[in-house]
């Protein structure tokens, strides 16, 4: 199967193969893409399975255009929603990890009838009010707040831009203080001895979706990424069992 690849409207890349529906949406982290582990895992898989999937880059991510620190909860979840829209059709599958767990939370309720189900790794809902911002010492909330901007080491590579835009703007998009009012599929799958989002973050998110059939798999030695070959095999064998279901 040949995968195509684009750019909607001029500005994010995407790539697509064809395939049996439901399909796969595979919706990337905070400061990843499409071609990190996991959605490369997942078109091997789909390739091989003749399953249809779809990756992509929000703004200021990856090879989309514009820069990472415009960026803002809102508009990468506008991002996703423009991309399922114009790219998909039917049923789709939201696999998202990470932050890309809680921009497909906001897909799925954005767009129910086009969600069959919902995969989500180390999923990070309201990270920006319930992780980052309590984490932030006092001088670096007021950078943020006078300067715009704080530049936050990262053990993933360079320092990571948090910008009072993003700050602001997440709180408007939070899930975990009422109920979430889907009913597909849901699996998540996080890891014990995760730095970054704790799993205890998964429970609130287990409480607070009103669907039954919602599965948490915990990982002992499992860290945020679940790259390791065993965690991309429990990730395939998630989705398999999922759409079989």
């Amino acid at each position: 199967m040949k995968e195509e690849r684009g750019r909607l409207d001029g500005r994010l890349a995407w790539a697509r193969l064809p395939g049996t529906q439901p399909g796969v949406v595979f919706l990337p982290g905070f400061r990843s893409d499409m071609e990190g582990s996991k959605a490369v895992a997942l078109r091997a898989h789909c390739a091989a399975t003749g399953r249809a999937l779809l990756r992509f880059d929000y703004g200021g991510h990856g090879t989309s255009a514009g820069r990472f620190e415009d960026g803002t909860i809102g508009q990468w979840a506008a991002d996703a929603i423009a991309v399922l829209d114009a790219l998909t059709e039917g049923p789709q599958l939201l696999v998202g990890s990470s932050m890309g767990g809680w921009i497909a939370l906001l897909v799925a309720r954005a767009r129910p009838a086009r969600v069959a189900g919902l995969i989500g790794l180390a999923p990070a809902p309201d990270f920006t009010t319930e992780l980052m911002w309590p984490a932030f010492n006092p001088s670096q909330r007021a950078e943020i707040m006078e300067r715009g901007v704080l530049h936050l080491p990262s053990q993933y590579g360079e320092p990571t831009p948090i910008t009072r835009a993003l700050i602001e703007d997440g709180p408007r998009h939070n899930l975990l203080g009422a109920p979430i009012p889907l009913r597909c599929p849901v699996r998540i799958l996080h890891g014990m001895r995760d730095p970054d989002v704790p799993w205890r973050h998964a429970l609130r998110l287990v409480d607070a979706l009103e669907g039954d059939d919602v599965r948490l798999h915990l990982i002992k030695d499992g860290d945020h990424r679940l790259s390791r070959p065993e965690d991309l095999a429990l990730l395939t064998q998630t989705l398999d069992q999922l759409l079989e279901g």
